[in-house]
């Protein structure tokens, strides 16, 4: 099966369009044509390598099959990557570097809410179009209103996360009281403030709260602490190395309450540190869990593993995010006319003519002047490990599978 007709299978009006590009380019020297540079910062080194490494790959691998069928508009895809270390300081540099000196086209940045925070200004003060594939703090897309704002996301949001947990937790399983665990950077500031809020609506507060410094080797005095106090469940708001901190502090004091956490939970680096033991039963929200029933998941999950050679994949959530982020703006793209200015890219993806059937979900205007947040607490599964690998907790979940779920409805 060629590429072509892979990608054709999953959505035949772009490839129509690319198309005409491809018809367009021939009447021009495309040779001559300068390449389409689009900025990336990522974590790709230090704690949250792992997922910063499949941003990376994912976007990569777009851009890999778009250049394959021609490019953009017969302009080679080419993507000018900074890695910011999870450090703030760094990231909000590698945004300077990319929209004042680079100038690239967009960016597609940020896996961490503290970093993504302070280099927001750099891309709202310039106009620049930002798609975060990952960082998933509420203030992300809060900072500026979204009218005035350039910024869009692609990944769950925090709030959304919170309510999804607690909504499982208390809604679901009738457990009432909470404990909840978070580092001290802005990912567990948020955590904290939102899983707080979630639990006020239903006139509950957590039992316990402990905060945490990233590099901790023992979480044990803190799960202790929530133990004493009563809690029934325990959340935790925290990166990959300290997930893995974490669920070996609970199986060496042999708590077996139900333990939720977002994401970071999912990573390979959290089963390589803390081994499948520690990690079997406990859950996480996800916006994607592979699945062999679904076609277009295998198709990607085989595809990116034969460009990456990332194996098993750092984080398959990032991995599909930023692929999809790169299609999709590659999509507005197309629609202004190739026109790159933030105005223009803010206005297209704000009114999307046709959905965008991707490898996470289908996107259906996901964005409009009012919400740059693609997704929907409905998009979001819950996710487990078993036996080293994670499932739906839910078989229904696994049943529907199948069927991409909307923002629009189910």
């Amino acid at each position: 099966m060629t590429l072509a007709f892979k990608i054709s299978r999953w959505c035949t009006a772009w490839i129509v369009c690319l198309a005409a590009a491809g018809a367009w380019a021939q009447g021009s020297s495309a040779s001559a044509l300068p390449p389409l540079r689009i900025g990336l910062i990522a974590p790709l080194t230090g704690g949250s390598a792992d997922f910063g490494n499949s941003v990376r790959h994912g976007a990569a691998l777009a851009a890999s099959e778009f250049n394959e069928l021609g490019g953009f508009l017969g302009r080679k895809i080419e993507l000018v990557v900074r890695d910011d270390r999870a450090n703030p300081d760094a990231g909000r540099a590698a945004a300077i570097d990319l929209v004042e000196k680079e100038k690239v086209a967009f960016t597609i940045g940020f896996c961490n809410t503290g970093v993504a925070m302070k280099a927001l200004d750099v891309f709202e003060t310039a106009r620049h179009l930002l798609m975060v594939p990952c960082s998933q703090g509420t203030a992300v897309t809060r900072k500026t209103p979204p009218a005035q704002s350039y910024v869009f996301r692609m990944a769950p949001v925090d709030h959304m996360n919170a309510a999804f947990l607690i909504e499982e937790i208390v809604g679901k399983r009738g457990l009432q009281r909470v404990a909840i665990l978070a580092d001290t950077t802005g990912y567990g500031d948020g955590g904290v403030k939102d899983l707080t809020a979630e639990l006020a609506k239903r006139q509950l507060q957590p039992v316990h709260v402990a905060r945490f410094a990233l590099g901790v080797t023992s979480l044990r005095s803190e799960l202790e602490a929530a133990r004493a106090a009563g809690a029934q469940a325990v959340v935790n708001y925290t990166v990959g190395p300290e997930q893995a901190v974490a669920v070996q502090s609970r199986a060496a004091i042999r708590w077996t309450v139900p333990y939720f956490a977002p994401w970071p939970l999912s990573f390979r680096s959290v089963l390589e540190k803390a081994g499948a033991s520690a990690l079997e039963g406990t859950m996480m929200a996800q916006s994607i869990v592979q699945d062999v029933a679904n076609e277009r998941r295998t198709s990607f999950i085989v595809r990116y593993q034969r460009h990456s050679q990332d194996r098993p994949i750092g984080s398959l959530m990032a991995a599909a995010q930023s692929y999809d982020a790169l299609n999709l703006m590659l999509r507005a793209l197309f629609q202004s006319g190739g026109n790159s200015s933030g105005s223009a890219l803010k206005s297209a993806l704000e009114n999307l003519r046709e959905p965008y059937r991707g490898v996470v979900t289908t996107y259906d205007r996901p964005f409009t002047a009012d919400d740059h947040d693609a997704f929907a607490q409905n998009m979001i599964w819950l996710g487990v490990w078993r036996r080293g690998s994670i499932e739906y907790f839910y078989p229904a979940d696994a049943r529907a599978s199948a069927v991409m779920r909307r923002k629009s409805g189910s």
